[in-house]
């Protein structure tokens, strides 16, 4: 097998408590390259039309891609799938953390998991061999105590595991799967994929040496990493994301404030975690091989107090449980983002769901029967994290927000609907459409529902240094915010398919590795004659194959869509006069489409699947 694969997946089948190892070959690894690109393949090839997300008939996917387990800064993590029981479509999120590695060193490259187990399990891998053991003792337990007594049990504390909370268990619609305790594939719940199959975890041990083809390009490759990135990202090294930024986002209007409504708001700097380093004892923890160091660790004794065990919070969820709920009390926020890890909540799903009830309680579609008597108030700290512990506990209005807001409004009645902030089914993140409005366009047409990372953000190609980053893509001259165009919309096209290729290789895109540095550092790995014009092709593949899995599953382009909210200006602040014209986004993402060799209707055509290699993929148009 060429370096970079291990060549084996492992298929687990829960009903017939059957166990298998199949053989990838070369050829299709350089196709679909990992990660999302396998999960695209499978969900499509082996998925049944029409089936129900939380039926033992969907499949969840694991994956990891050809640079995992190498110590190459940024490749820690691996790829999650499955049809999403949020939207009812393409379903995938990507994870940091130790446990991709660990999978690849096990010898596997990606885990098939199909049926359901007649009682709660979890599956233990270790240096090729796997078996699924009991998990009824597990079942119910936060995180951290399920990996304490795992780990135990298997007699090593180096096991990796990625698992379910008490939220994925009761099929919170948006419940993820944790890795590590404080790593998330985070959206489209495959937390709850994870629960409907009684499957509580997946514990990895594995000792295999991984080979590169070149180890002297390499080791060069990771010295001109090491010689910038410390340079330019300090930041990331001292408080991770979110840190420095929160005044300037709320000043900008990037900020989303009481549920994506308003612009104003004064407590956005008592959010920064630059600032606020002393008042949630902030440290910095890495994920795999990777010294960047960004990911948060906090720990508070008052008035909430959180354990530094669960990490602590992104900007998303800073943005989700602050700024969007109206609150600006950091430490409620960690409260928020602990209470999340413990029971294997997405935090942006949990926060916008949670500013969606507030709205609808402020103009009394919610009352106090409703609530339980929680004054569910913009700003009421306490009250949003009693609804994170309802929400994991499907606990009265908990049980209907568990549900999504789309769902949540489409219950609750009354004109709930205009406060519903998704594309899709799904959440939308902690970033402004109406500020970024190519970002706007991007949440419309992602196969996942209104999706953040595999997306251009319009803040990186306004000024010539900017876009001096993006050159080797032909993207040349910057463009105004607003501007909604055939040049913004290429913009778009190029980068979320570069955006997808990263989600294959299972790279991360807080690092400097650019457009000419990724294809040799994969050549390097695999040996591969490879370029950046294969590799985007890939990453085309991929958003084509997803769009197929979804038009497939009943969508069509009127998902395409922003929330009603957007054409409207904010009531204060920057964006106080600013609003997507609707005429200008639907021009823009029909263009979209045309630029992507899709019909009007927003199909590939057989001509398009045919160029990218994937004709087989028409049987299902």
């Amino acid at each position: 097998m060429v370096n970079g694969y291990t060549g084996n997946i492992l298929r687990v089948d829960l009903t017939k408590e059957k166990i298998s190892i199949e053989n990838l070959d070369e050829i299709f690894c350089r196709r679909y390259i990992g990660g999302e690109g396998f999960v695209a393949y499978f969900l499509l090839k082996e998925l049944k039309v029409g089936i129900d997300p939380l039926s033992p008939e969907n499949k969840l996917i694991f994956a990891t891609g050809p640079l995992t387990g190498f110590a190459i800064p940024g490749t820690g993590r691996n790829s999650v799938g499955a049809k999403s029981p949020l939207t009812g479509g393409f379903g995938e999120a990507e994870v940091g953390g130790h446990w991709g590695a660990e999978l690849k060193h096990a010898g596997f490259d990606a885990i098939i998991v199909e049926g359901k187990a007649k009682n709660p399990v979890y599956l233990w891998i270790n240096d090729g061999k796997a078996e699924i053991k009991d998990a009824t003792h597990l079942w119910g337990k936060i995180t951290g105590k399920a990996e304490e007594i795992i780990q135990k049990e298997l007699g090593d504390k180096l096991v990796r595991v990625a698992q379910i909370g008490p939220g994925g268990e009761r099929l919170v619609r948006y419940a993820c799967i944790i890795n590590d305790l404080r790593n998330a594939a985070g959206r489209g719940g495959l937390g709850a994929v994870m629960g409907s199959k009684n499957l509580k975890a997946v514990a990895v041990r594995g000792h295999k040496k991984l080979e590169v083809n070149n180890k002297e390009k390499l080791r060069v490759k990771i010295k001109e990493y090491h010689d910038v990135a410390y340079k330019t990202y300090a930041g990331y090294f001292e408080h991770g994301t979110g840190g420095g930024i929160m005044e300037m986002f709320a000043e900008s209007g990037n900020l989303p404030t009481r549920n994506f409504r308003d612009g104003n708001f004064s407590g956005a700097k008592a959010l920064d975690p630059s600032i606020m380093k002393e008042e949630i004892n902030l440290t910095m923890d890495a994920c795999y091989a990777c010294s960047i160091r960004c990911k948060k660790v906090v720990e508070i004794k008052e008035p909430w107090e959180v354990d530094p065990l669960y990490g602590g919070p992104e900007y998303e969820s800073i943005g989700a449980f602050g700024s969007n709920c109206g609150i600006d009390d950091i430490k409620a926020v960690c409260k928020a983002n602990e209470l999340c890890n413990k029971n294997s909540l997405d935090t942006i799903s949990t926060g916008v769901s949670i500013g969606f009830a507030m709205e609808c309680y402020e103009n009394g579609i919610l009352t106090d029967k409703d609530t339980n008597g929680i004054k569910l108030n913009f700003g009421n700290a306490e009250a949003m994290i009693q609804m994170v512990e309802m929400i994991a506990k499907r606990e009265g209005l908990g049980d209907i927000l568990a549900e999504g807001v789309k769902r949540a409004a489409e219950k609750i009645k009354m004109g709930a609907d205009k406060f519903a902030m998704h594309v899709k089914g799904q959440e939308i993140p902690m970033h402004e459409p109406r500020l970024k409005q190519g970002l706007g366009v991007g949440y419309t047409i992602s196969p996942t529902g209104a999706e953040h990372m595999a997306n251009m953000h319009d803040t990186s190609f306004i000024s010539e240094r900017a876009i001096a980053l993006h050159s080797a893509l032909g993207i040349l001259e910057p463009l105004e915010m607003d501007d909604l165009g055939a040049k913004k919309v290429r913009i778009l096209t190029y980068y979320s398919n570069w955006r997808n290729l990263s989600n294959a290789l299972l790279i991360c895109y807080f690092l400097p590795w650019d457009y000419i540095d990724i294809p040799e550092i994969v050549r390097a790995v695999t040996g591969w004659y490879t370029s950046s014009w294969e590799l985007m092709k890939v990453g085309e593949r991929i958003t084509t194959m997803a769009r197929v899995f979804n038009i497939r599953e009943g969508f069509s382009k009127n998902e395409d869509w922003l929330p009603e909210r957007f054409f409207q200006p904010h009531t204060s602040g920057a964006l106080a006069e600013t609003k997507i014209e609707p005429d200008k986004l639907k021009n823009a993402i029909l263009m979209y489409y045309k630029m992507m060799g899709w019909t009007e209707e927003g199909i590939p055509t057989k001509t398009k699947l045919q160029e990218l290699d994937v004709e087989w993929v028409s049987q299902y148009l």
